[in-house]
């Protein structure tokens, strides 16, 4: 399905796109996704929402702000998918359209759950049976050094029992 096809674009309000019922898997499966190419990342696709327009956003690059901008795009993990563990140079929003989300730590965020990361933080995502996420990001991340992949290691694995749990 197309970005217009999905979309009800209002004449009276130039410039505005709008993607009508994003909770619904048919119409999530409908968007234009792109694979996600960036080392160590597995099983992601992204749509870009801005700064790049969806119907021309790069597979090749993860979708990241200019300098002083922001990004926001949706990432779709495939069951056993994982993200790259990186550092966040701004905050950065995740809420969860579909599925269920894992952190390197174990906690586990289902679907109307919102995470906030502060600029800083270090993490890395992944799934179990896969899930969709509304990203934003008020400046880009970079690859986590040695000394923060050392700091991550011995956390509780994905879907073991005793990862924690945030609301539900």
């Amino acid at each position: 399905m197309t970005t217009s096809e999905l979309s009800r674009v209002s004449e009276s309000v130039p410039g505005t796109v709008v993607f009508r019922d994003l909770l619904s898997e048919a119409n999530l499966a409908g968007l234009d996704w792109q694979t996600w190419l960036q080392p160590d990342r597995k099983g992601a696709e992204v749509f870009a929402l801005f700064p790049e327009p969806p119907s021309t956003s790069s597979a090749a690059s993860p979708p990241s702000p200019p300098s002083s901008g922001v990004a926001a795009f949706l990432t779709r993990l495939a069951p056993g998918a994982h993200g790259d563990l990186h550092e966040h140079l701004g905050h950065e929003l995740m809420f969860v359209l579909a599925g269920e989300l894992i952190e390197d730590d174990g906690s586990r965020y289902g679907v109307g759950d919102v995470v906030v990361k502060a600029p800083g933080s270090v993490h890395r995502v992944m799934t179990d049976a896969g899930c969709t996420v509304l990203g934003v990001r008020a400046a880009p991340t970079r690859p986590a050094g040695a000394e923060e992949t050392a700091a991550t290691e011995g956390a509780p694995a994905a879907g073991r029992p005793d990862g924690r749990r945030r609301r539900r």
